[in-house]
């Protein structure tokens, strides 16, 4: 209220002001331009003036509105179009985030329209239109995002793969990332995508070819392909020693085949050995089998082959007994040794020493294959009573890891 005041004072006193300097003299300007000529009082110029400026405020203002608010005086300028495209990028990329995938899906088909750089807001939507299952209009976005941006073949290829992965299309996704293989053989992510799709697919003949590309261009890190070579290699093993509509002899030799693709440096690794001992033994080949075995073990001890060869049936038992007790002496508290151990002695019908190797291995490992073993050898004995009494042992040992009962 003060303030209003001392506003209306001020502009009486300025109002009063002209007021006396216009009774005191009236003022004289002249203006002559070759044949114009203006004359008017001071006071009249100046008032024409300051009209003038008033005028110029008034439009600079109404300029400045028309910017702001081009929708209410023109919704068609370039100025409005380009804030509504930036407007329905922001919105549509952070819906996308959010996995608001309808809202998503309208205002990245509208950026990507009406943007002179459509590409992301393509891909953006194509990805929201496959999470609503609308493959068919993820796919036609992704054939606009070709035609309107054709130098970007990778990257619309690339989620193309993606999304038909998305949908379990793996047919198709294998195309797809076959051509841009071809394409762009070296580049990281297309091996990536390659290399999870056959491990999705189990394709591990298809994976061990690709290894080696994996492993020229870096495209993993060091601990983490050596993990992936043996994984793949070891399922590419089993799978070929998995029985089949092939005769015997047929399908060994295609284990065998199959044994000699696996690179030098894993055919020492004891889970690709014990994946190929394994498919011998299933495919009748037991005395190889155990050879396999025994040269491994003797190159590197393991317990996860010394177990498989406890079980393996080898060409002579007693010499594949006298084997296994040679290990004795570098490992003679191995509950795993002496359980093999008590097995070899079983097939060499030593009852004695398979009792004796049994429990040795129990006093330092209770494990619920060796009281198993064990009690089936007491009870063949004829102790009934310690033969129970283990089978219990190992029941309750097998308990433990059981899920808990409501």
């Amino acid at each position: 209220m003060k303030r209003l005041a001392l506003l209306l004072i001020l502009l009486l006193a300025v109002a009063g002001f002209f007021g006396w300097a216009i009774s005191q003299s009236a003022g004289y300007v002249l203006i002559t331009y070759d044949q114009f000529r203006y004359e008017s009082s001071f006071w009249v110029f100046l008032a024409l003036v300051a009209s003038l400026w008033l005028v110029a405020v008034v439009v600079h203002w109404l300029l400045g509105l028309l910017q702001i608010s081009g929708a209410l005086v023109n919704p068609w300028s370039r100025r409005h179009r380009e804030r509504r495209v930036e407007k329905a990028s922001r919105s549509g990329l952070r819906e996308l985030a959010e996995g608001q995938w309808a809202p998503a899906l309208n205002h990245l088909q509208l950026a990507a329209e009406k943007d002179r750089q459509p590409l992301v807001h393509y891909l953006g939507a194509a990805r929201a239109a496959n999470e609503l299952g609308e493959y068919a209009q993820s796919d036609e976005l992704l054939q606009k995002a070709r035609e309107r941006e054709p130098e970007a073949a990778l990257a619309i290829g690339l989620t193309q793969a993606q999304l038909q992965i998305a949908r379990g299309q793996y047919v198709e996704a294998r195309a797809s990332l076959s051509e841009l293989q071809n394409d762009h053989p070296r580049h990281p992510y297309v091996l990536t995508l390659l290399q999870q799709l056959y491990v999705q697919l189990e394709d591990w003949a298809s994976l061990c070819r690709l290894l080696p590309e994996l492993r020229k261009h870096r495209v993993l890190p060091a601990a983490k392909l050596s993990e992936l070579e043996v994984l793949a290699w070891t399922a590419a093993v089993e799978q070929a020693g998995q029985p089949s509509e092939l005769a015997t002899e047929a399908s060994i030799e295609a284990l065998n085949q199959r044994w000699q693709t696996v690179p030098s440096a894993l055919r020492g690794e004891p889970l690709v050995v014990r994946a190929y001992a394994d498919g011998l033994a299933r495919l009748g080949a037991q005395g190889k089998a155990e050879e396999v075995l025994y040269a491994a073990i003797k190159r590197q001890y393991d317990d996860r082959l010394v177990e498989r060869y406890g079980r393996v049936l080898g060409r002579d038992p007693a010499r594949q007994l006298a084997h296994a007790e040679g290990w004795l002496k570098d490992h003679p508290q191995n509950p795993v040794l002496l359980l093999a151990l008590g097995r070899l002695s079983l097939r060499n019908e030593l009852w004695g020493k398979a009792r004796d190797y049994f429990e040795a291995s129990l006093r330092f490992d209770h494990r619920p294959e060796t009281c198993a073993e064990l009690a089936r050898l007491l009870a063949q004995l004829g102790d009934t009573e310690s033969s129970n009494r283990l089978f219990q042992q190992g029941v309750g040992l097998l308990d433990r890891n059981l899920p808990a009962t409501l």
